[in-house]
């Protein structure tokens, strides 16, 4: 007997995104840096030819630079709910180019939100047109709307559960970041944020946005919007507490942060050479000796290319006010191991560090990647690397010690530090006689929007003076 055929069954819908060609272009230009190709009023496009891999694959990155997005905590709220939407509406899409070999990327960035494309490249541009299609006719559809505000504000309401470090190290943040608003603000934004306010907001955000594009492969507008770093001032030091946010979690935080420079590279390498040496270090000593906690670093920060460092310690055996003693006394520590460094000691860890900087890049999202922090920044170093490899074989031992003395050690006179302090349970009774105890120059910042304000800001990189093609 013959069966009768089964109506649903049948074949998937072919994919647009499986590529075909996989031929590789020989590109004659060999010295593998970025090159500007075009610039406008409103965009510039770099481009970088594939000369490392020999794939037949690409690289696409492109920062909407846009005002409104972050003028205001509504701003804020409608841009995050645009961009999940957004991302919503291209989930069955993505799922066929991932299939074939293609992937894409959106999040939201401190001056707008950011598109990012990898993968094959013979199909890619069509993912792109898609993508781009979908943002210049963006409309808002009741139903899903509704669902990504509801995870909005599921996600904010998590906020106050994130572990201390975070939460101090969002506070730093908060302290440093020009544009940067505090997430309360943005939470009760989404909570009255309705349909007809996204859809009138969009096409405002977007008619007055700036693209800077990177396209590797075998495309940026001169940033109207920036975000620019508060300028701590030479011999002080600033400090910020506040209670955690999650009264069941007894652990406490600390974040401090020295600012020490503007990108240059004769003083990128040494900064750089002193987290080397001192990264082990402090670990030992605040993990193994002293006993802290069990979240310890030393980290390299960089804001908008403005460097430091930041010993970043969670703990729920000490308060912050006591960690931030004991960094300080690590400090103290930290100068007579420079001091003592033997000539030999000194060299192995300029090699070392030498040795990091030579390691090739591994893929091709790793080498754009690089390039594109530089674009971002508005540094614009592409032969960074090299630069810093010359300047650190030149680096004598007394260079180190100088730029120690003079931005590091807790007396030196062009140090600038942060201190950003989250009490948890178990110490909030420790933070109003911590107050107590600070004494000048150190400076208690009450008011973050209002210290922001009466402070200056370290002058953009981003611009056309800044280019040195």
């Amino acid at each position: 007997m013959q069966s009768v055929p089964n109506v649903k069954l049948h074949l998937p819908a072919s994919n647009v995104f499986i590529p075909m060609n996989f031929s590789l272009i020989d590109d004659k230009d060999k010295n593998g840096l970025p090159v500007l190709l075009r610039k406008s009023l409103f965009s510039r496009l770099w481009y970088k030819p594939e000369t490392t891999f020999s794939i037949p694959k690409a690289y696409v990155k492109i920062d909407f630079n846009c005002p409104l997005a972050v003028n205001s905590p509504d701003t804020a709220a409608l841009t995050d709910t645009f961009v999940r939407l957004l991302m919503d509406y291209l989930n069955e899409c993505a799922y066929n180019a991932m299939k074939a070999g293609l992937h894409y990327g959106l999040r939201l960035s401190d001056n707008g939100f950011e598109l990012t494309l990898a993968g094959f490249n013979h199909k890619l541009r069509i993912l792109l047109e898609i993508i781009i299609q979908k943002i210049a006719n963006f409309e808002v559809k009741p139903d899903r709307f509704s669902v990504i505000k509801e995870k909005i504000t599921k996600a904010y309401e998590n906020y106050k559960f994130r572990q201390p470090d975070h939460q101090a190290k969002y506070y730093c943040s908060l302290v440093l970041q020009d544009q940067a608003s505090p997430w309360t603000e943005a939470f009760d934004a989404v909570s009255h944020l309705e349909v007809e306010d996204l859809a009138k907001f969009v096409p405002m955000m977007l008619s007055r946005t700036f693209f800077e594009c990177y396209i590797a492969d075998r495309f940026l507008l001169p940033s109207q919007l920036t975000n620019r770093v508060v300028k701590l001032q030479d011999g002080k030091k600033y400090i910020y507490r506040q209670e955690g946010s999650n009264p069941s979690n007894e652990n406490s935080a600390l974040v401090h942060y020295i600012q020490v420079h503007q990108d240059e590279f004769s003083i990128n390498i040494k900064l750089q050479l002193f987290h080397l040496i001192a990264k082990q270090a402090t670990f030992h000593q605040l993990r193994t000796v002293e006993k802290l906690g069990y979240i310890k670093s030393l980290s390299q920060r960089n804001d908008s290319g403005v460097y430091g460092v930041q010993f970043i310690i969670q703990s729920s055996v000490k308060g912050p006010g006591h960690i931030d003693s004991r960094v300080e006394s690590l400090l103290k520590n930290l100068e007579s191991k420079l001091y003592e460094m033997s000539d030999e000691e000194f060299k192995s860890n300029v090699t070392a560090l030498i040795d990091i900087k030579l390691e090739k890049h591994k893929n091709l999202n790793e080498e754009s990647m690089f390039y594109w922090r530089e674009i971002q920044n508005g540094t614009l170093k592409f032969n960074r690397r090299d630069a810093e490899v010359a300047a650190l074989r030149e680096l004598k031992k007394v260079e180190l010690i100088g730029f120690f003395d003079e931005y590091i050690k807790v007396d030196a006179p062009k140090k600038k530090s942060l201190s950003a302090c989250v009490y948890g349970s178990q110490h909030l009774k420790e933070m109003e006689s911590d107050k107590v105890k600070v004494v000048t120059p150190c400076i208690e910042i009450q008011d973050i929007v209002g210290f922001k304000k009466s402070q200056p800001l370290y002058g953009s990189l981003k611009g056309w003076s800044q280019l040195k093609l």
